[in-house]
């Protein structure tokens, strides 16, 4: 079953306090990552509400302004927090097709012939791109497949479910177990 509209919705993350007067690094999990301000306030997971006064680039890394966070102190204590909305504070989607993560949560997974494959239980991405979390059916240890194009050749959020295609299992030979390098 899909995210229901009142489901509270992840945007981003803080990350460490930067500097000494309250600015703190934050992951952008939206499209445009500064336009994540747009979206607030935020939810964080321990139930604090936060309102992002501005973000500017350094490097690679987005820094956040937050109100009320004016020294390195209260910057350490929003250090991963995660930021959640409202699902309803999202845009609409404009195509039929199109999706948001929290869509994939819950959404039976498929092989080709229509095999229930299990359940997709998270979306993650650890820095190397998207990760579909499968809990196997039968029950067992969830499992992480790409979210590729190749591997999730199908998205059918309205009907429930999406189609995998396993990559194919990585061969491990006894001397690459063992660690040896050749002479």
């Amino acid at each position: 079953m899909a995210a229901s509209a009142s489901e509270k919705v992840l945007l981003g993350q803080f990350g460490a306090a930067h500097g000494i007067r309250g600015e703190i690094k934050l992951a952008s999990y939206t499209d445009a990552p500064l336009g994540i301000a747009d979206y607030g306030p935020f939810t964080l997971d321990d139930g604090r509400v936060v309102e992002i006064l501005g973000l500017r680039m350094q490097g690679d890394s987005i820094i956040a302004r937050v109100k009320g966070v004016i020294d390195r102190n209260a910057a350490e204590t929003l250090r991963n927090r995660k930021l959640f909305v409202e699902r309803s504070a999202l845009p609409e989607l404009e195509e039929e097709d199109d999706f948001y993560h929290a869509d994939l949560v819950g959404l039976r997974a498929e092989l080709e012939d229509g095999t229930l494959y299990g359940k997709v239980i998270s979306v993650q991405n650890f820095g190397a791109g998207d990760l579909l979390e499968i809990e196997p059916v039968p029950a067992g240890r969830s499992f992480y497949v790409p979210f590729t194009r190749a591997i999730v050749p199908t998205v059918d959020v309205k009907g429930g479910k999406l189609v995998v295609v396993p990559p194919p299992e990585v061969e491990v030979r006894e001397d690459d177990a063992a660690g040896e390098e050749e002479a």
